[in-house]
């Protein structure tokens, strides 16, 4: 009996500190796509004038989202790891608004997965950054 794609994603991302230190949660998962969700705190602001969350932040919960959405998909790859991950700001976060990233896999060869990512929080348009990227694909059921 082989484990679904989607409790294996969970697993790992459970599994990873700064997921957990950063708040992160999963509210999606499957066929090579994620949204997860990260809260808004005080320890995430990266300017105290304006309250706004540390693109350092932003930046992990895209690289996460997207390893849980390449993990996900129906390769079925039990681990993965970034290879390239672009990340382009549009604008700040709001303060006190919850951020979700949201990634999907788009296309995928025998040993990478291409993604496409955003970041937004109440206001979905523009939103806070995109990202696009390329991911390992390892222990697959791909032949």
């Amino acid at each position: 009996m082989s484990i679904p794609p989607e409790q294996i994603a969970r697993q790992f991302i459970g599994a990873i500190p700064h997921a957990r230190a950063l708040g992160m949660t999963i509210e999606e998962i499957g066929d090579g796509t994620c949204v997860i969700s990260m809260p808004y705190d005080e320890k995430l602001i990266g300017d105290p004038r304006t309250g706004v969350i540390h693109g350092g932040a932003i930046s992990a919960l895209m690289d996460t989202c997207s390893g849980a959405a390449v993990m996900s998909h129906p390769a079925g790859a039990m681990a993965t790891a970034t290879l390239d991950l672009r990340i382009d700001y549009m604008r700040a976060a709001t303060p006190l608004q919850t951020v979700r990233a949201r990634a999907e896999v788009y296309h995928v060869t025998r040993s990478v997965a291409f993604i496409r990512a955003r970041a937004y929080d109440d206001q979905e348009d523009p939103p806070v950054a995109t990202a696009a990227g390329a991911f390992t694909i390892d222990g697959g059921n791909r032949t």
